[in-house]
């Protein structure tokens, strides 16, 4: 097996999917760093939700969603880490169906939850709780891409929406894990 340390980042820069140096400190990079580490969030909320009890059916719907996203967000994260369109292309891409799908979800999870009268507080079940740590750092990914995508024309418009729509998702995927867990919301008290 391979090395894992290869010692090539050591002066402060690494490689994108072209080949092509930059700065570790490169808006790039913060990009696609911020969506390597919203899908660890999302590994730790899929194991949080392997530890959870009850609602087996749910909690399995719930799982593959999760998968299936940060499968997505491996993809997202590739394009990002990729300057030139020519290669991109070959790349898998993010589709407007991916989002849609997302939609009929959170419509799905909605149709369960009481209506929104006043704001929460992140909080309630730790599988809510880890989700909105993974809902705000999604909103940290999108606020990087769109600030790339003012910088370079290579940020395919679809990324930001995809995100946009996670954060979304995520928000509602905290609520619905708090009421298959059993758990209340706390209501922000002004």
């Amino acid at each position: 097996m391979a090395k894992i340390y290869t010692k090539v980042g050591d002066d402060g820069q690494t490689s994108l999917v072209s080949g092509t140096k930059i700065s570790k400190g490169h808006i790039r990079l913060e990009a696609y760093g911020t969506v390597d580490e919203l899908n660890s969030t999302l590994g730790v909320a899929r194991a949080e939700l392997k530890r959870a009890k009850g609602a087996k059916k749910n909690r399995l719907k719930l799982d593959a969603w999760f998968q299936e996203i940060q499968n997505d967000l491996f993809n997202l994260g590739s394009l990002l880490a990729c300057e030139k369109p020519e290669i991109s292309k070959k790349l898998p891409s993010i589709s407007e169906k991916q989002i849609t799908e997302m939609e009929t979800q959170i419509d799905q999870m909605t149709k369960v939850l009481k209506p929104l009268r006043q704001f929460i507080l992140p909080g309630g079940h730790p599988l809510a709780a880890t989700l909105h740590v993974s809902r705000t750092v999604c909103r940290r990914a999108e606020r990087w891409t769109v600030r790339l995508s003012k910088e370079e024309d290579s940020i395919d418009p679809l990324t930001i929406k995809y995100l946009n729509r996670l954060s979304d998702f995520l928000f509602t995927a905290s609520r619905y894990a708090n009421h298959l867990m059993k758990t209340a919301e706390t209501v922000w008290e002004k």
